[in-house]
């Protein structure tokens, strides 16, 4: 019997930081645990293609902050921050139900060719758009791969290019080191909902090792809404 772990439960907090920042008492923790969950379900379903590699939440009795890690930063801010406000006011409204504050920040993804949740994703759409699965397969680790990764793997499973009976594929370009708990090793997944059913598909990508906390979410790389610039008219 193969022992399965999730690569990021694994190396955590070793070198991953809990992506959930904050403290509850037994009675507060199924309300903020739903909380929270919705929150993320809500981004991830209002903002399918802005390619979201992670969110994280901190919270404080009066307000919550989520940090939003995307790839394409202009879908979600909308023109001027328009974008951000409606988020803010359907999660107050909606959500947090006016007892909480929310704060929405947003931060650029460097390198999404790195983020095995947004090379899951894209795959994901390319599926939904009928493509061969082995072709997309092929693309993603060549182009992870051009990325400069040393090694990655990507898994589909489900009825491949329509076929009668389900079944799973599997490539592999480079090396990989799952068991190592200094490995930097990102996973994700992602499923493709397609007319014959669904088609999941796993991307684990290694970039080395890690001597020390890989976080993500660092604050100075924010990306704030442009204001636009008004000109005055000639007299």
């Amino acid at each position: 019997m193969g022992h399965k772990v999730h690569p990021k439960i694994h190396r955590t907090p070793a070198i991953f930081p809990w992506d959930s920042r904050w403290y509850a008492s037994p009675k507060q923790l199924p309300l903020f645990m739903k909380q929270e969950v919705a929150v993320r379900e809500y981004l991830e379903k209002k903002f399918k293609d802005a390619g979201i590699d992670a969110v994280s939440i901190e919270r404080s009795p009066k307000e919550m902050t989520i940090t939003v890690l995307t790839a394409k930063p202009g879908v979600i801010i909308g023109r001027s921050g328009q974008g951000l406000e409606t988020i803010r006011k359907d999660l107050e409204r909606g959500i947090l139900q006016f007892k909480l504050k929310a704060k929405l920040n947003i931060q650029a993804v460097n390198q999404p060719a790195l983020s095995a949740t947004i090379m899951a994703q894209n795959a994901a759409s390319e599926i939904e758009r009928r493509l061969p699965f082995r072709r997309v397969m092929k693309q993603a680790l060549q182009k992870v791969m051009t990325a400069g990764a040393q090694g990655v793997k990507m898994r589909m499973g489900g009825r491949l290019n329509g076929a009668e009976i389900a079944r799973t594929e599997k490539l592999a370009k480079g090396k990989m080191s799952l068991i190592t708990i200094r490995s930097k090793v990102d996973y994700g997944f992602a499923e493709a909902q397609t007319v014959y059913g669904k088609i999941g598909i796993k991307v684990w990508i290694y970039q080395g090792e890690a001597f020390g906390r890989q976080d993500k979410f660092d604050k100075k790389e924010l990306v704030k809404p442009a204001v636009p610039v008004l000109r005055k008219a000639r007299a």
